[in-house]
């Protein structure tokens, strides 16, 4: 994962009389009363020694803050580690800090960063403390960034202030580097960086929160549940594909033109349809969902058409059908593939002409509803093979849009995980739910073949497992944790997915069939039928 990905609440957890960064207290301070303890300092020593002290806290707040995230996420890279205490920084609320340049060069172990931090609180404690500076006064920000630094790359790195937002700049400028590339200009400031084995009494703390961590996940093992779940749409998106569709959904959506939505099952197509009718010029008209699968072929003309009274027995009214409901809104027509050839012809009609004819009347009627169509079938092999009209397809289809499937743009699983995790604390009323950094890694490598829908049905159930309101691993199902499922899904079907995810399990375990049930969450009678089905059983 990326430094950008860690987020405030998923870090800290607030309770009354108690402040969390996974295990380490932290304590909320005021700028006014830290600006009169920097005043009192520096007039009960010197300035030399107020800056030691300050450096030295803020040395050892880096290196912890270092520790933690370590501990915390699993980054992609040593960049994006040293990127994220910057992000740290910004999150607590010291300033909001801006990476302008970075060189690491491990070989030479020859290291250079200039970042510049926006709004500096400690520049601000100096202005209330004191008024406007001649020298540079963010002594904390500098022991911090040296700190976490010197922490990651295993290798002392000093930073020095050259403006201050304390001298009246618009920012703070802070320019690092390893000693041996700062030479003689960094020796002056080499004294107020004295550690005193920071990295050692910082590796301690680690390794006891660590210790709690595993403790507090264990207690939370003993409360368990089950649940279902709906699906939702995320506002945030960072893949270029979706962000893709999207673009091409809102371009789309002000033209009554005849759309089609295909991918795979869970992406989120009834999702995307609602989008397009949120934004159309029938956005204040019914949006009709209809699932052409579940439509009964002796009933699907009528339920489609309406009827008159009389037309069949049973039909002792008339009754408007779902084209005449949606008559100046949106109908949805899902699982279109599904549909019979009679049927697909009469649809055809609908789109060509704009008028239906219920059953048992011979007099046209008008509608004027937006079609919008979706299908996981592959609608060109469905042609092919003679079960779906071709002229039908190419009317569907005047604008298609292909959803791609969760595993195609990674990016957006975590800010849909957070999206959906909001939605099942309202659904669920759980105030307060939170997903904890140490499932991101999880989610972030399970490949989803059931896809956005997958992801929220894992999320409400573990939601509804988990203690305190704080979803971990150990609430997620166990072929995610395990690690043990198939990711190259992207051409195989649902039965393919189904025999190497078990297969895969079962080499897993080296062939333990009582493990292998256990991880999938099947009874050994029915992983023992799976397997007799796939030819893979092997005389005991």
């Amino acid at each position: 994962m990326k430094s950008d990905d860690i987020t405030l609440e998923e870090m800290v957890s607030f309770s009354e009389g108690m402040i969390s960064l996974k295990g380490r207290r932290l304590v909320l301070h005021d700028i006014n009363a830290m600006a009169n303890l920097r005043k009192d300092i520096t007039s009960l020593t010197n300035i030399g020694h107020a800056r030691l002290l300050f450096t030295r806290f803020g040395y050892f707040w880096g290196q912890a803050d270092a520790a933690a995230v370590k501990r915390i996420y699993s980054l992609d890279s040593l960049h994006e580690w040293l990127k994220a205490g910057p992000r740290m920084h910004s999150l607590q609320g010291v300033g909001k800090a801006r990476v302008q340049s970075f060189a690491f060069d491990e070989k030479n172990s020859s290291f250079n960063m200039e970042i510049r931090w926006y709004d500096s609180g400690e520049a601000e404690e100096h202005l209330v403390a004191f008024g406007k500076s001649t020298v540079p006064v963010c002594w904390i920000l500098i022991g911090y960034a040296s700190g976490y630094v010197s922490y990651c790359i295993t290798k002392k790195v000093y930073f020095k202030e050259i403006s201050c937002r304390g001298q009246g700049n618009h920012f703070c400028t802070f320019i690092g580097k390893d000693i041996e590339s700062w030479g003689e200009e960094i020796k002056e400031d080499l004294p107020f960086f004295r550690s005193d084995d920071v990295p050692g009494k910082i590796a301690d703390i680690s390794k006891e929160l660590k210790k709690k961590m595993l403790e507090s996940e264990k207690r939370d093992l003993k409360h368990r549940n089950t649940a279902r779940t709906k699906p939702f749409f995320h506002p945030e998106v960072r893949s270029k594909a979706f962000a893709d569709v999207l673009d091409l959904a809102q371009h789309v959506a002000p033209f009554n033109t005849s759309t089609l939505i295909t991918g795979e099952t869970g992406v989120g197509k009834e999702v995307l349809a609602r989008f397009i009718h949120r934004n159309s010029y029938c956005a204040n008209g019914q949006f009709l969902a209809v699932n052409c699968s579940a439509l009964p072929e002796s009933l699907a003309e009528s339920e489609l058409f309406g009827h008159t009274k009389g037309a069949f027995t049973g039909a002792h009214s008339a009754r408007k059908g779902f084209f005449e409901q949606a008559s100046g809104g949106t109908i949805f027509l899902d699982e279109i593939g599904d549909i019979s050839l009679a049927m697909q012809l009469k649809i055809l009609r609908v789109l060509q002409e704009h008028e239906i004819y219920r059953v048992g009347e011979s007099v046209a009627r008008k509608v004027d509803a937006r079609i919008i169509a979706a299908t996981n079938k592959d609608l060109n092999s469905a042609i092919r093979e003679g079960s779906f009209r071709e002229d039908l397809y190419y009317r569907l289809s005047v604008i298609n849009i292909h959803i791609p499937p969760l595993r195609e743009r990674r990016e957006d699983i975590l800010p849909l995980a957070r999206f959906l995790t909001g939605q099942i604390e309202k659904r669920l009323k759980m105030h307060s739910l939170r997903l904890d950094p140490s499932c991101l890694e999880l989610l972030l490598n399970y490949p989803w073949p059931g896809n956005v829908r997958e992801l929220d049905n894992v999320l409400e159930r573990a939601a509804v497992l988990c203690h305190k309101k704080t979803i971990l691993p150990c609430h997620l199902p166990p072929y995610i944790t395990s690690g043990v499922y198939y990711k190259d899904t992207g051409a195989a079907s649902l039965a393919d997915m189904e025999k190497m995810h078990i297969l895969s399990v079962l080499q897993k375990v080296d062939g333990n069939r009582t493990k292998a049930a256990e991880i999938l969450q099947v009874s050994l009678a029915t992983l023992w039928r799976k397997l007799k089905q796939y030819g893979e059983l092997k005389s005991d």
